[in-house]
């Protein structure tokens, strides 16, 4: 009976000790982050408390164990230290994935708040998020290796896996070389400045915008609400348009048929007119020029100029509308049309 006590007093003394040091933890870091406002990174570091309580609550009782005397206990000793010192080991790697997630996090919100230019912006929040990435995978294969370290009869087979790493290493390079490829894709795209996230860009005759870029694979989100995942190593060996690198401004064409008998200096005029109505123009430039002829129809091309890619393809919307209505409305002649009268004559020989 006594050892069975001794059990839940050190039991129960672990967790009360915990859940103390847990609070004041928390106290601290609320304290630390009221004084400290400019800086996300205290509140950030409050997600840590769950892992930390685990982690402290398990090495008290792996620390503890080997003073319990109870007799059910001593028959499953081994198993149940190591048992302890799994989750000691699981509880250790997630307090420092969300520790590296908290600092990453706040480095990443104070360069954002004190950067103006949105492209850098979203080159540093693509960078950060494959670092994390990284980071997570890393901290997880080095406690999965301590875990199976607890095993004897793994150390072994360790033994010999590290024995013959060479050959396993050509192997699976050989076997797993097109995850690699996308691999070093992945650090490529993050770190060379291709594609960041919130790019608008034109991929396989597809226009979205990037939503998610991974070590393996990069998700557009479409304009019509679609999701297109495709491998990072496709914008490394193929070409695509990022229509967000070098500045977000840009510059388009709206192409209208017309019959050969439209009045082009008063749909130039017509043109500014639209353009002076519409607020998503931003007033850099405009055009409008005859830039082609068949034998039934000129083909017109009117430039414009928006201050971000969702605004150009509002202004070449407007453009086209208007402009069509127009022309239905007060020159209907210049509307393309099919001839369906006889041919004329040669004129007669004389």
């Amino acid at each position: 009976m006594n050892s069975a006590l001794h059990l839940l007093a050190v039991i129960g003394g672990a967790v009360l000790l915990t859940l103390a040091a847990g609070r004041l933890a928390d106290h601290l870091l609320r304290r630390a982050d009221a004084r400290h406002p400019e800086t996300p990174l205290w509140n950030l570091l409050r997600r840590c408390r769950v892992p930390v309580r685990l982690f402290l609550l398990a090495a008290l009782l792996r620390a503890a164990w080997p003073q319990i005397t109870w007799t059910p206990l001593q028959e499953h000793r081994t198993s149940a230290g190591r048992m302890l010192s799994l989750v000691l080991i699981g509880a250790g790697a997630w307090c420092v994935v969300r520790i590296a997630a908290a600092v990453v996090e706040s480095s990443y919100a104070r360069y954002a708040t004190g950067t103006h230019d949105p492209s850098r912006v979203r080159r540093v929040r693509t960078q950060v998020t494959l670092v994390m990435r990284i980071v997570a995978a890393v901290v997880a294969v080095v406690a999965a290796a301590a875990m199976l370290l607890t095993f004897p009869d793994l150390r072994a087979v360790g033994t010999s896996v590290l024995a013959s790493a060479g050959i396993i290493g050509i192997v699976a390079g050989v076997a797993a070389q097109s995850t690699l490829g996308n691999l070093f894709a992945g650090f490529q795209i993050a770190f060379g400045d291709m594609v960041r996230i919130g790019d608008t860009v034109v991929v396989d005759g597809e226009w979205g915008v990037v939503e998610e870029v991974t070590l393996t694979y990069l998700a557009v989100r479409t304009w019509d609400e679609r999701l297109i995942t495709m491998p990072v190593s496709y914008f490394t060996g193929k070409p695509f348009e990022n229509w967000s690198r070098g500045g977000i401004q840009m510059t388009g064409t709206v192409f209208v048929h017309c019959d050969h008998s439209a009045p082009v200096a008063l749909i130039r005029e017509r043109l500014k007119e639209i353009l002076d109505d519409c607020g998503a123009w931003d007033g850099r430039g405009w055009d409008l020029a005859v830039t082609d002829t068949t034998p039934s129809t000129v083909v017109l091309r009117a430039v414009v100029t928006a201050k971000n890619p969702d605004d150009l393809w509002t202004v070449r919307c407007t453009v086209r509308e208007h402009l069509i209505a127009w022309l239905a409305e007060k020159h209907p002649y210049a509307l393309p049309r099919i001839t369906t009268f006889p041919a004329a004559p040669p004129p007669s020989a004389t």
